[in-house]
């Protein structure tokens, strides 16, 4: 396992982070999600990242119950996701009262003191950042949290935010989550998302400021599957039509196509080409990814043997001469 480290944290972190949408806390779902946490800690990944609406809430129990089971709490970076919107009014709800209530909610059904990184799961650009800074310190004063981000802020509302804490000496936004992969999305998957890819401008602040950037969907959403091809666009389900409207465009063809090339010359997966694209930006990234299974759990571990070369990363993404790759 490669690791990290973010302000305000004091463990290493893993750049690769477990996301927990498949977990369950009943029977097989339960069953499945020990396995695949165990499996993750046992190869030296100890970041998890969790969110008040998965499951409805039993992501959160499933992820509680297995942490008291095995006692490790201590050795877990443990990220939680609240203030998502409304799931059935799609009110928004980056507030104060609702950040205060989602943390207390999060923190019980996970049966935890504190979190190790909490990001507000949605943003609502309406809302001045100011008093969303303000309670988040407080949190942070109070225990609850050790440090703070957005998931799908924009750099421009991270950056007002920072400057808003660095004018009144208060504790910034030391994390960013982003979508990072190497598809390039046609449109937002949902309302609200935030995407790098394409978006030059977020790339070079990300550069610059080096803000922890943890991606989430760094696997497109399964883009690179295998289960997609440009001709395929029957696929029934909400979340296959998801990615044929996202990301079913010709460049994004011509990355599969060139990560298919680059991984049979490396002798590795295209899963392997995919996820390592991620990491080996010259970014701090960290890589959420989300196996259903064991299989899958082991699949993407291998990415973490593959290095990709400055050549290599741009050739992937349509920029540079096509490389000649070695083992």
């Amino acid at each position: 396992m490669e690791y990290g480290s973010v302000p305000g944290i004091g463990k290493k972190v893993s750049r690769l982070v477990m996301g927990s949408m498949v977990f369950g806390a009943e029977g097989e779902k339960y069953e499945n999600t020990c396995k695949l946490l165990d499996g993750f800690v046992a190869v030296g990944g100890n970041c998890i990242d969790t969110a008040r609406v998965y499951g409805r809430g039993s992501s959160e129990q499933a992820f509680g119950n297995w942490v008291k089971e095995r006692g490790n709490r201590d050795d877990l970076v443990v990220i939680g996701k609240g203030a998502h919107h409304d799931s059935q009014t799609f009110e928004r709800r980056v507030t104060p009262a609702a950040i205060d209530q989602d943390i207390a909610t999060s923190l019980r059904e996970m049966q935890l003191d504190y979190m190790d990184i909490y990001l507000l799961h949605k943003d609502d650009p309406d809302v001045e950042v100011g008093p969303i800074v303000e309670c988040l310190n407080r949190h942070v004063t109070a225990g609850h949290i050790r440090a703070f981000g957005g998931s799908s802020w924009h750099h421009s509302r991270l950056q007002a935010a920072n400057e808003y804490a660095r004018e009144r000496g208060l504790i910034p936004f030391h994390v960013s989550s982003p979508n990072l992969a190497l598809a390039v999305p046609n449109e937002p998957m949902w309302a609200g998302c935030v995407y790098v890819p394409g978006d030059d401008e977020a790339y070079q602040w990300y550069s610059r400021t080096r803000m922890p950037l943890f991606a989430w969907s760094s696997q497109a959403r399964g883009f690179f599957s295998g289960r997609y091809a440009p001709d395929r666009r029957d696929i029934e389900g909400m979340d296959p039509q998801n990615v044929i409207r996202t990301y079913y465009s010709d460049d994004n063809w011509e990355r599969y196509r060139r990560a298919e090339e680059l991984a049979r010359a490396k002798g590795v997966t295209i899963a392997h080409i995919v996820l390592a694209w991620v990491i080996n930006q010259p970014l701090k990234v960290f890589a959420l990814f989300g196996p259903a299974t064991v299989g899958e759990l082991q699949d993407s571990l291998g990415a973490l043997e593959v290095k990709l070369s400055e050549p290599e990363l741009a050739w992937l993404n349509l920029q540079g001469e096509r490389v000649l790759a070695a083992r």
